[in-house]
């Protein structure tokens, strides 16, 4: 992807998509550690007023994925293995308690909806789209939520996901791992479809878990994108 003019949609603040392109391009490695967000440039790139970059740059910083430098600017952060653990242990413990209730009141409509996403998620792997691919990831773990009826699942475990999102991001080139994400998603969309909570919860945790077990080698392929033992213990 590349940082783009924001097209005018009337249902969604200029301030929403500033913030939702920023945080995509952080997320697929566009702005590096260390890059200096300037608010000038931004909102020219994205033909904007200032004030929705400035109030996108504020909410990045709540995340974690940029900090301000007094009288230098605001810079790309490294990405925190502290907070990849906790964002994990966040969203382990909201879409899990989610997917039981999933489990126990989907309709098969509702699971059709679920094999839907799994069939494009199939296409994105073939073609080796990963931006596609995590598109579709996003939409099925947000789905998942969503059929639990507690749609709150997922809006609080995504404001905690930044670096877990980049570390998730940084995996799709290694070999096999998105077959290995179809058939991990095809797993709970089956418990799902049974109506067993105690499957689908156990299915959900095990693939939740490939990103902290993948993490190693990531960094290891990655160790410029990732702060240092140090500064991730302050």
């Amino acid at each position: 992807m590349a940082l783009a003019q924001l097209p005018r949609r009337r249902s969604v603040t200029a301030r929403a998509q500033a913030y939702q392109a920023l945080r995509e391009a952080i997320v697929a490695g566009e702005f590096l550690p260390g890059t200096r967000l300037s608010e000038n440039d931004l909102a020219e790139t994205l033909g904007v007023t200032r004030t929705p970059v400035r109030e996108a740059r504020l909410r990045l910083r709540e995340e974690q994925l940029v900090e301000a430098v007094p009288q230098l600017g605001t810079f790309v952060t490294p990405i925190s293995v502290r907070a990849v653990e906790d964002a994990q242990f966040l969203r382990e413990a909201v879409e899990c308690a989610a997917v039981r209730l999933t489990a126990a009141r989907a309709r098969p409509g509702d699971v059709e909806r679920l094999r839907e996403v799994l069939r494009r998620q199939e296409q994105a792997r073939d073609a080796h789209d990963f931006d596609a691919w995590f598109t579709l990831d996003e939409d099925f773990h947000r789905l998942l939520c969503d059929l639990s009826g507690r749609a709150i699942a997922w809006s609080v475990g995504r404001r905690a996901n930044g670096h877990l999102d980049r570390v998730r991001r940084l995996s799709l080139p290694v070999p096999s791992y998105l077959a290995e994400m179809v058939e991990e998603h095809r797993r709970v969309v089956d418990a799902v479809d049974v109506g067993d909570p105690d499957l689908a919860e156990a299915a959900l945790r095990h693939h939740l878990r490939m990103v902290l077990s993948g993490l190693p080698r990531v960094r290891a392929e990655h160790p410029a994108l990732f702060a240092d033992d140090e500064e991730d213990r302050v």
